[in-house]
């Protein structure tokens, strides 16, 4: 049984950047994956271009059962360490927006950059995990031979996106070592809305508009895009990741504008004229006709009818039925309990030697960049440790 001193379970960003650190600490290094290719989720992330990281990620950013535990691992790991390796292998980049930082080119950069810092670091892919053991050793009986070590590291990732190759596999050993799992959830991935409320949206699959979103103690300002089955774009995503079993969201169709002044100044004009300027047509026809003010002029409206009106584009409420799931999740929230975990090396309290890194944990970030930066932090805090 050949032995290496460490042996990481997950190909992806986490199991790369803590495989980069450990080898540079001259440790003999073996990377396990049932995944024909190294880093699939980096490649296709960003729609190819990698939201590698986010400037302005901090503990606020994240959802997690014991909000303090990602404070250790973000300080000993920011987004500037991680782009000062960017730069180092002269990765061009921009900021989109709000900090969040993609590459010009391409997604396989980052790739190429964390492969190139695998120094001393042996990859087996398409292999299948039969059987972990914890003697003086851990041993991990695999498809493709069996292999022991004194530092295990799990960083499998969540059940987002199946076509992938996700899989349950990280809760599996984290049950094995009796490590608390908070049932796994799809997360970044928008709402399924209920057959009355797509009745009404039907017409405006497609649609996108900038809007405010509230959802718990949560505001977006972001764009949402209708889709056949709800909502989705950016305020969405993100909502849906605080979003919670009958909660209601509500939308402000006219963020950052006093509607009410404005109409208050165009007492003259059509209503479906002065919307407008500010709403998709489509989505200005759907709700005039709604509440049956098409057609009208500011002057012709009832003082009662203005006001519900205006309260409604200000303060809509939807109570979505689910949100959208794996297929499109861009992450899985809740996970591996940190109440199991050292904050400053992600190792197990209970069971010395063992890790759990990356999105395997609950810890979730929110669109923009976040999640990868969590990958690198916890796989860097597990890669200084093991």
């Amino acid at each position: 049984m050949e032995q290496y001193d460490v042996i990481i379970i997950g190909a992806g960003g986490a199991g790369l950047m803590c495989a980069s650190v450990a080898s540079r600490r001259d440790k003999k290094v073996l990377v396990i994956d049932h995944n024909q290719k190294i880093g699939r989720k980096i490649i296709i992330s960003g729609g190819g271009r990698c939201n590698f990281t986010n400037l302005y990620a901090s503990s606020e950013n994240y959802l997690c059962k014991n909000p303090h535990f990602v404070k250790s691992a973000l300080a000993k790991y920011t987004p500037y360490d991680f782009l000062e390796l960017v730069h180092k292998y002269k990765i061009e980049y921009y900021d989109k927006q709000h900090g969040a930082l993609f590459c010009k080119t391409s997604s396989s950069e980052i790739l190429n950059m964390l492969l190139a810092e695998c120094k001393n670091t042996t990859f087996k892919l398409s292999t299948t995990i039969k059987k972990v053991v914890k003697d003086s050793l851990f041993e991990i009986y695999t498809s493709n031979g069996n292999y022991k070590t004194q530092s295990l590291v799990i960083a499998t990732g969540g059940l987002s996106i199946p076509k992938l190759g996700a899989s349950g596999f990280g809760y599996e050993i984290a049950q094995q070592f009796s490590l608390k799992v908070i049932p796994p959830k799809p997360a970044l991935d928008g709402f399924k809305l209920s057959s009355d409320d797509l009745q009404y949206f039907k017409e405006l699959a497609g649609v996108s508009t900038k809007t405010l979103i509230k959802c718990r103690h949560k505001i977006f300002n972001d764009p949402i895009l209708f889709t056949h089955q709800g909502l989705s774009g950016p305020a969405s995503l993100k909502a849906s990741l605080y979003w919670q079993e009958n909660d209601v969201i509500k939308i402000d169709w006219l963020p950052n504008i006093d509607f009410q002044e404005i109409v208050h100044n165009s007492q003259s004009l059509n209503i479906e004229n002065l919307l407008n300027t500010y709403l998709p047509k489509r989505l200005t026809l759907k709700f005039l006709e709604k509440h049956n003010l098409a057609n009208l002029q500011i002057n012709q409206l009832k003082k009662q009818n203005l006001k519900d009106f205006i309260e409604l584009l200000h303060n809509y409420e939807i109570k979505p039925i689910s949100t959208i799931g794996y297929q499109k999740a861009e992450v899985t929230k809740y996970g591996v309990d940190t109440d199991g975990l050292l904050a400053n090396s992600m190792e197990v309290k209970s069971v010395k030697g063992l890790y759990f890194i990356g999105e395997v944990i609950d810890v979730t970030g929110e669109l923009g960049g976040y999640n990868f930066q969590w990958a690198w932090s916890s796989g860097y805090a597990a890669g200084l440790s093991v």
